[in-house]
């Protein structure tokens, strides 16, 4: 689908932009299950003030998304309209700081950041190393894996709201719960400062090639994201589609991975209909089969 190219009148209103700028810009190329079409307009912003600047001259009526990693998302075959929002290189920065704290940009992918802990001997960040996405993703979705969650190592999260005002939220500011946080969704996070331990380099290493041997024995390596589902209260949503039969059904080219059957496959030319498809039709078979609604963790986002 190509929409109406809106850019030359976003650009004449905000003179002093230095971030770039694109008009019917594809997404599948950078979402990792390869599907999704195009962005009406792709937004790179050049550092935090470039970006309040945007927000702050943005007309109300535009749609505004926040893409970070893709790596928890289906964009959907008709794309987005409005304006999509990717934090690029001039979010990607990590410093260690005095108090084994880590401070990072949220462009930066979860595994970058616990490595730099562990170069620096900073413990407690080894989980990040598990969790296939980045850092505005993480804050967003309270990720945790291997024993942790990011709720447990955040200090303090800085943003920029829709009006291109500048949020500092602290730990409690997040209302974090499971896979959720409680950020007003106007709010383009762009920075967390973590909080970790004293650790030795090396036992902070081997936990994390601990982690990841269990995350390549138990997790596909097709063109996928993380969890399709969150686990229902006292359960694992991974056996209860496991019961209803589902592992190793397909819709099209999507299918439920065999190795970990809460894990949603492209196996090579699916369409993103097709991805959401096959994941109704495995939230309905195990409603049929144990009375149980799975919640998506997946973000679904776009037209169909």
């Amino acid at each position: 689908m190509i929409f109406p190219d809106i850019v030359p009148a976003l650009k004449a209103a905000m003179p002093e932009l230095r971030g770039r700028l694109l008009a019917n810009q594809p997404l599948a190329d950078s979402a990792w299950f390869r599907v999704g079409g195009a962005a009406q307009a792709l937004f790179m912003p050049d550092g935090e003030g470039d970006l309040g600047y945007f927000l702050a001259n943005l007309p109300d009526d535009i749609p505004l998304t926040v893409l970070g990693a893709a790596s928890n998302v289906i964009v959907r075959d008709g794309g987005i309209a409005g304006v999509v929002v990717r934090l690029g290189n001039r979010f990607s920065e990590i410093a260690v700081e005095e108090g084994h704290r880590v401070r990072t940009g949220t462009g930066v992918l979860d595994v970058r950041v616990s490595r730099a802990a562990r170069d620096a001997g900073v413990a407690g960040l080894e989980f990040l190393s598990g969790i296939p996405g980045g850092i505005g993703g993480a804050l967003r979705m309270n990720a945790g894996a291997y024993g942790g969650e990011t709720k447990e190592i955040l200090i303090e999260a800085r943003g920029v709201d829709r009006k291109g005002v500048p949020r500092t939220f602290s730990n409690a500011d997040m209302a974090f719960s499971y896979r959720r946080s409680g950020v007003p969704p106007d709010v383009i996070l762009t920075q967390a400062l973590f909080q970790g331990r004293p650790g030795d380099p090396d036992a902070i290493g081997a936990a994390m090639t601990d982690i990841a041997e269990k995350r390549k024995a138990s997790q596909p390596p097709n063109k996928t994201c993380g969890s399709t589902f969150k686990n229902p209260p006292g359960g694992k949503a991974w056996q209860l589609i496991d019961a209803a039969g589902c592992r190793g059904l397909t819709v099209g080219a999507a299918q439920v991975s065999e190795l970990h059957c809460n894990f949603l496959i492209n196996l090579g030319g699916a369409t993103a209909a097709q991805i959401e498809e096959l994941g109704e039709t495995v939230r309905r078979r195990v409603r049929e089969s144990s009375g149980v609604d799975l919640d998506w963790e997946i973000k679904r986002i776009g037209q169909a």
